[in-house]
C-alpha cells in the first residue's frame, strides 16, 4: 500500500485531491494537514511514501515546509502542487529538494508525478510560465 500525506489549506480542494490520489492502485491518503507547520509536526505519525503539498498556504508555505521535510526525510519525496507553477518556482523547488511540481488542476499530471516520485524519479511540468 502506497501511503500519501496530503497538505492543502482549502478543505474542499483537499477533499478533491484525496479522491484523485486514492484512484491510484493501492494508494491511500494516510494523513492530512492544513499548512506547512502542521505537516512538519504530524509527518512522523504517518510515515508516508510521498507527500503532496500545496505551495500557497497561510503560516508556513509549501516551499519552506517541503525544504524541511526533504531534509528530514529524503527517502520520502515531496510533490508540490500549485494553481500557477512557474519556472522560477521550479528552480526554487529543486533547490529546496522538492522532487516534483505540477499544476493543482491537472489531475493527470498529479497522478503521473506521484508515480514518477514513487519510482525514484522527479516530475516537473514542462509547460510552465517563464516568471
Amino acid at each position: 500500500m502506497v501511503r500519501i500525506f496530503l497538505v492543502e489549506d482549502n478543505a474542499m480542494i483537499r477533499a478533491h485531491l484525496r479522491q484523485v490520489l486514492e484512484k491510484g492502485t493501492n494508494w491511500s491518503v494516510v494523513g492530512e494537514a492544513e499548512d506547512g507547520r502542521r505537516a512538519i509536526e504530524t509527518w512522523d505519525e504517518h510515515s508516508p511514501n510521498v507527500t503532496v503539498m500545496d505551495f500557497v498556504m497561510p503560516g508556513m508555505d509549501g516551499l519552506r515546509a517541503g525544504r524541511s521535510l526533504s531534509r528530514q526525510h529524503p527517502e520520502s519525496p515531496v510533490l508540490m502542487v500549485t494553481i500557477d507553477p512557474s519556472r522560477q518556482l521550479e528552480r526554487e523547488a529543486k533547490k529546496a529538494g522538492i522532487k516534483g511540481l505540477c499544476q493543482k488542476a491537472d489531475v493527470r499530471s498529479i497522478l503521473d508525478a506521484v508515480e514518477a516520485l514513487l519510482k525514484g524519479g522527479t516530475y516537473f511540468q514542462r509547460e510552465l510560465a517563464p516568471a
